[in-house]
């Protein structure tokens, strides 16, 4: 099951705060909330998106903003969510009002002003709040929180399969795909024959006796395997291109979103993994090369050519209805 999304993350610089924004730009939010007439400051800054009453996003058009002091203030909150992005705000900031909010609308945002509050508002109910604004003057707590809240919001779970043979298939076309992130260990693409049925592809951030460590890169699959994409999608790998959004995901199941640098289709042996996971087929063509990787439950890298009957890899399987790859074009 494939569940949540990645978290929205606003920074707010009213007043003015030039270091504000330049952290939330270099953090990678999603929008900086500004005075009027502040719009044309943000740009020269960096690209990002703008919540102003002139901005990107205007302030009482698209995005309202509730002060919640009681229980008359919810329902006003309710009644706007249905049209508008509604961002609460508490003057005595407790759990309480959130849990009656989000068990009951979508789209709300809750405007905190450290950590501890951004992750207590995104984890609440296991739902959380779709996003979090952010008002905070330190650029280090900004990027702290930016970077935090953003990892909390995506999960994928993973299931355990085990190998049941790997063929070699020739010569053919895989993907390499270069993020623009250092993927850890025990973190990469899942990818498969079917978008029903994928495989943990790890990045090459394990060592390696003969060159330096790639931690961006991930050797994905064959031209024709499907790839979870954020949000559940899944496309072709000769489709997905540079610039669009890559889901990372670790062994633990825990995902976050990284933009893709480079796509590289290239020719060379290709090896076919197969295995089974709850009675279900998983497979994967493969680069036949000792910097292609899989993921095992413990989060460590095995290479396709150590892989033996029974290994065991991490999996995910989604239901029936979305064995199908989108894309085409």
């Amino acid at each position: 099951m494939h569940e949540g999304v990645v978290k929205k993350v606003w920074v707010k610089a009213v007043p003015w705060d030039a270091a504000a924004v330049a952290a939330a730009i270099e953090s990678g939010a999603d929008a900086v909330v500004v005075e009027e007439g502040r719009t044309a400051e943000v740009r020269r800054l960096g690209r990002i998106q703008t919540v102003a009453p002139d901005g990107d996003l205007r302030i009482g058009e698209d995005v309202v903003e509730v002060e919640i002091g009681g229980k008359a203030d919810e329902e006003e909150a309710l009644r706007l969510s249905r049209a508008k992005t509604v961002v609460v705000r508490c003057a005595d900031w407790t759990i309480i009002p959130l849990e009656n909010l989000i068990a009951q609308t979508r789209g709300l945002f809750a405007e905190v002003k450290n950590l501890d509050e951004a992750l207590t508002a995104v984890r609440i109910l296991e739902k959380g709040v779709d996003g979090i604004v952010l008002h905070a003057a330190d650029p280090a707590q900004i990027r702290e929180t930016v970077r935090e809240a953003r990892r909390v919001g995506e999960r994928v779970e993973l299931v355990t399969a085990r190998v049941t043979g790997v063929e070699r298939c020739g010569t053919g076309d895989r993907v390499c795909v270069d993020t623009c992130a250092a993927l850890r260990l025990g973190a990469g693409l899942l990818a498969g024959e079917s978008g029903g049925a994928l495989l943990l592809v790890h990045s090459q951030s394990a060592e390696r006796a003969s060159a330096g460590l790639y931690p961006f890169r991930i050797d994905a699959g064959g031209a024709r395997a499907c790839v979870l994409l954020p949000g559940g999608a899944t496309k072709p790998l000769s489709e997905v291109a540079a610039h669009e959004e890559a889901l990372v995901v670790a062994h633990d199941g825990s995902a976050q979103r990284a933009i893709i640098g480079r796509v590289r289709i290239e020719k060379g042996p290709l090896l076919r993994v197969k295995a089974e996971a709850g009675g279900r087929p998983v497979t994967l063509i493969l680069d036949d090369a000792a910097t292609s990787r899989l993921v095992t439950p413990g989060g460590a890298a095995v290479s396709v050519r150590g892989l033996e009957k029974g290994t065991e890899i991490l999996a995910h399987l989604r239901p029936a209805a979305a064995s199908g790859c989108a894309g085409g074009r």
